[in-house]
């Protein structure tokens, strides 16, 4: 149910107002100043303000003025017997959502009201998308082991030193990646993303480099690579243990040169890009037995970061924990879920062979198949 604030010194247009609005189903609380106006919003969720501009002590522009300051979310529809234009662009400019004369027409301020909701409703949802596409997530953890990671990161990402990052599966090295490239000098320009596992061995030269029109079967036009894309940012090589040996020589000359040739073409391309892998192969293991080389390894591990196990920083369990209750509620648009300290511990007590990924996994499984609390019987039921 939508929340609508009227803030209006008369009392029998807040009380009309009232009337009309639970009518139509919505919530509706009064504020009778602009001083009780202000405070209202400071501690409601409102999704809508009718706010009067004619009011003793503080006036309807200044309320507005100060609720855009505080960074309101609330859609402003003000609402004058003394209106003009001047008054109405005046309040438009500083961030209302309408003006409407009093007595207010009952079908103007209703469609107003539905548009102003509509127009709420597409801004909470284009902030959630801008934070889904472009949000880094926190690193979260103050284990001895995690520190010592959070410390690398905040001294090595201004700088250009090519990184390693390794670590078993899903503890996160994607996450160090992210990171070091929203610490970097390079913030502002594109993180590209490849994961060498993901793409067959006869492609993986055509993503990183790109092709010409031409170049193979299937090739209908040009196409950019990872390299080129990233030109200026972060190119991050997921898995590159994975990566295929003629892959792994090109990369090398790009890496000594700063340029790279698309397939099947012959002009070389100078690009600016800082490179940053991760395996949870052991590369030197990998040199042993020739299916990694030497050379590249020494080019990408100017820098190291191991990411370590979650059975190596289960102390860091807890505010995980707390941390993706918080984050499945807002996905699921629900209450956040409790959880009970022995159920903590009983969650601390398994080997998370899968880390953080797999604790992950196991909380939103929680989340959806317990009641309010989350218990230790919970716990060793449902994983």
């Amino acid at each position: 149910m939508a929340k609508i604030l009227i803030i209006d010194d008369e009392k029998a247009i807040r009380g009309s107002l009232r009337e009309i609005l639970e009518y139509e189903k919505y919530e509706v609380d009064e504020a009778t100043d602009g001083e009780e106006g202000l405070q209202m919003l400071a501690k409601g969720d409102y999704d809508v303000a009718l706010c009067d501009i004619k009011m003793p002590k503080m006036d309807g522009i200044e309320v507005l003025e100060k609720a855009m300051q505080q960074g309101a979310d609330t859609q402003f529809i003000m609402v004058s017997a003394h209106g003009s234009i001047e008054t109405a662009v005046e309040a438009t400019k500083i961030g209302a959502y309408d003006f409407v004369q009093k007595p207010p027409d009952l079908n103007r301020l209703l469609v107003t009201i539905k548009n102003a909701l509509d127009k709420s409703d597409l801004v909470e949802e284009t902030v959630k998308l801008r934070k889904r596409i472009a949000g880094v997530s926190e690193i979260i953890g103050e284990s001895e082991a995690i520190s010592a990671v959070k410390e690398t990161i905040a001294r090595v990402a201004p700088t250009e030193a090519r990184v390693l990052v390794t670590g078993p599966n899903g503890t996160g090295k994607e996450l160090v990646a992210k990171w070091l490239h929203a610490q970097s000098n390079r913030a502002k320009a594109p993180l590209i993303e490849l994961n060498c596992a993901a793409i067959p061995s006869e492609l993986i030269e055509s993503e990183l480099f790109g092709h010409e029109k031409g170049s193979f079967t299937s090739a209908h036009k040009q196409k950019k690579g990872k390299f080129e894309q990233a030109n200026g940012g972060t190119l991050f090589l997921d898995e590159i243990g994975d990566m295929s040996l003629s892959a792994q020589a090109k990369v090398l000359r790009a890496l000594q040169e700063h340029k790279i040739t698309r397939v099947g073409g012959d002009k070389a391309i100078k690009v600016d890009v800082r490179v940053i892998a991760a395996t949870n192969k052991d590369l030197k293991q990998e040199i042993e037995e020739k299916t990694f080389r030497e050379d590249l390894y020494h080019r990408l591990s100017v820098i190291l970061i191991h990411v370590p196990a979650l059975k190596d920083r289960k102390d860091d369990i807890p505010l995980l924990v707390d941390k993706f209750l918080n984050d499945i509620a807002q996905e699921y648009s629900a209450p956040v879920k409790k959880i009970t300290p022995d159920a903590i511990t009983e969650l601390q007590s398994f080997e998370w062979t899968g880390n953080i990924r797999e604790l992950r996994n196991v909380v939103e499984r929680l989340v959806i198949m317990c009641d309010a609390e989350i218990t230790a019987s919970d716990v060793k039921r449902f994983t």
